[in-house]
């Protein structure tokens, strides 16, 4: 029984309960950053608006967005690196959001990552899927 409670921050740390599961979102936008991680991949962008122009923050900085997905190894077979998600890449990804409203989310379940061509925006209030060669990493449908 010790042993079952010595996992359980251990259990607590990888659960997804804090994102939204009934909730799904697709942001679209220009990464500035790919975290490698062990555990959860980090995908840091800057928000493309419907207008296809890049969103402020109140600050008149640009919206970040960040998304968690599965460990480094795991997305790497699916195609998603470092290599393949250098900044200035513009992607849409499907996510979960945080309950709590924050600008992060969870990759959502089994949809790809549809990545733009290089320096290619969808058009305004469209997304990466729908733009001439693009290419879907992590699944076969967005």
């Amino acid at each position: 029984m010790a042993v079952g409670f010595a996992a359980m921050p251990a259990f607590a740390h990888h659960s997804f309960a804090m994102y939204d599961q009934t909730k799904t979102v697709i942001v679209t936008g220009v990464v500035y950053q790919f975290v490698a991680q062990a555990n959860h991949a980090e995908l840091h962008v800057y928000v493309i608006g419907p207008d296809g122009k890049l969103e402020k923050d109140k600050d008149g900085k640009p919206h970040a967005y960040g998304v968690e997905m599965a460990g480094a190894a795991a997305v790497a077979e699916q195609g998603i690196t470092a290599d393949s998600m250098v900044a200035g890449t513009i992607v849409s990804v499907k996510v979960n959001p945080l309950r709590d409203g924050t600008d992060f989310g969870s990759k959502a379940g089994n949809s790809a990552i549809a990545k733009c061509p290089w320096k290619t925006p969808p058009a305004p209030g469209k997304t990466c899927d729908t733009v001439k060669g693009s290419e879907l990493l992590g699944a076969t449908a967005f």
